[in-house]
């Protein structure tokens, strides 16, 4: 069940008037129902993996509240952390390097075992609930239905914001209420969230997936555009998943972690990374990885290491995600620590640049200079995102490379459609809309506005959905891996 599904929204409603009819102390029951035939619908099997990790995080978690200090704690908790990172990696990899070794020599056999839907994000959830739990940070739920809901709650099991236990289980133990102030603020980011997915991102993914088909055969022209709408594609497919669940956890008194700030507006990869593009998961590798590492705290060499292997461990956790695994996410991720690298060995520059120049370092046009910069950096990663494989990115990229000095001729004489002129024109207006937002919410100027211009915007962005939204239930990207 997609959350553009017809059947999803004619559900919601249903879902809400229980809701709000059961008692407060009994609405988690509700929604841990909700989220098993949300979850179920998908594909029914699935459950026995979501089960079998609820049962690790609650058993797990009560064995190490009643095992002290001692090395009976330790070993649970790495009993939690191998059976749910090894389904994980079982589940991505056993076949992709079974595959790899036979061309060597060696024969294994084949599981023929797909990634559970949601499993990558349900399964970094519980990883932090364990870790949060054994460092004393987190008491261990005593109430097997409170965690299992933290696990399977169905607006972020599929792709995330990765919620910490931490922020989760106390509004869940206080008792759901949802407040007029954030039914109205969850409508509004549902409806934006599917403006986001139906109507940019799925107007934007033929395009690109015309282009990336027939990468060898493809003009430069078609190329660049793919990739300069592959970025927006994917931002606006994940973020727009991201809108929707957050607005649909509001409609029931939960509110999740923000999990994207306007990513293209960074000035730099790191505050891309760092600060705006899927902030769940960059914080949970922080936490869970880089920190436990050493951080920048063991010297420059330890610190380098520490910032590559976190954004190749994130290159092998984002494989599969709809486009196959292969090495193209190893690469990915690898890049992206590149480019931290960079960044890392320029910042005294900058810093300096700041010292001496401060109205030029402060001002408007650096700035848009690096934005773009930054932008250009992400969407020559995402080619190795998008692409089937290493050769095939690199054949995009050459191509493109190739006809840039001819690019302004080539543009001319390209035989423009009505989807390129569309697309072109919506990334327009997400790009606009986000740069008011950079400096006042959106929703702030809204509120403030008159009534009439108010419900304008409101019944324009319905008529956009129904005129130009691809309702054709296209899954979100982030669901396939």
């Amino acid at each position: 069940m997609l959350f553009t599904s017809f059947t999803f929204l004619a559900l919601l409603p249903l879902a809400l008037l229980v809701f709000a009819v059961l008692p407060a102390r009994r609405r988690w029951a509700w929604l841990l129902l909700a989220s098993f035939i949300f979850y179920a619908a998908w594909e029914p099997f699935n459950l026995f993996y979501l089960a079998a990790v609820t049962l690790v995080v609650y058993g797990c978690g009560l064995g190490m509240a009643h095992a002290g200090r001692g090395a009976l704690r330790t070993a649970l908790l790495s009993l939690g952390l191998v059976i749910v990172l090894g389904l994980l990696v079982t589940f991505k990899f056993y076949d992709f390097l079974a595959g790899e070794l036979a061309a060597l020599g060696p024969v294994l056999p084949r599981l023929g075992l797909a990634t559970p839907v949601g499993y990558s994000f349900y399964a970094f959830a519980a990883v932090s609930y364990l870790v949060d739990t054994y460092a004393g940070r987190l008491p261990a739920e005593r109430h097997a239905g409170h965690a299992a809901l933290y696990v399977a709650y169905f607006p972020k099991i599929f792709a995330g914001p990765i919620e910490r236990a931490t922020t989760f289980l106390p509004q869940i133990r206080a008792g759901l209420r949802a407040e007029p102030q954030r039914l109205v603020a969850g409508l509004q980011l549902i409806g934006w969230g599917l403006f986001k997915k139906l109507v940019i991102a799925d107007n934007l993914a033929p395009l690109v997936d015309r282009s990336f088909a027939i990468a060898a055969y493809a003009t430069p022209v078609d190329l660049l555009l793919s990739v300069y709408f592959f970025a927006f594609q994917i931002y606006c497919d994940f973020s727009g998943y991201t809108d929707i669940a957050i607005g649909v956890s509001l409609l029931f008194g939960i509110k999740l972690m923000e999990n994207f700030r306007r990513p293209y507006l960074a000035a730099s990869t790191a505050e891309f990374w760092g600060r705006r593009w899927h902030i769940s998961l960059g914080s949970w590798f922080r936490d869970y990885l880089y920190i436990p590492l050493g951080g920048g705290r063991a010297g420059p060499v330890r610190r380098y290491a520490n910032v590559m292997g976190v954004f190749v461990v994130s290159g092998l956790w984002h494989a599969g995600l709809g486009y196959g695994v292969g090495w193209t996410f190893l690469v990915w991720g690898a890049l992206n620590g590149l480019y931290q690298w960079v960044g890392l060995a320029t910042a005294p520059i900058w810093r300096r640049l700041g010292a001496r120049l401060p109205r030029l370092a402060a001002g408007a046009p650096l700035r848009v200079l690096r934005v773009l910069l930054t932008f250009h950096l992400i969407a020559v990663a995402w080619v190795f995102f998008r692409a089937a494989s290493v050769g095939e990115a690199l054949v995009v990229l050459q191509k493109i490379a190739g006809g840039l000095w001819q690019m302004p001729g080539l543009l001319v004489r390209y035989p423009f459609g009505m989807d390129h002129y569309l697309g072109v024109g919506l990334i327009a207006l997400l790009v606009g809309i986000e740069i008011l937002d950079e400096r006042r919410s959106v929703w702030e100027r809204l509120a403030a506005a008159p009534a009439a211009l108010r419900w304008a915007v409101y019944y324009a962005g319905i008529f956009a959905l129904l005129v130009l939204g691809r309702w054709q239930a296209r899954e979100f990207i982030y669901m396939q891996f």
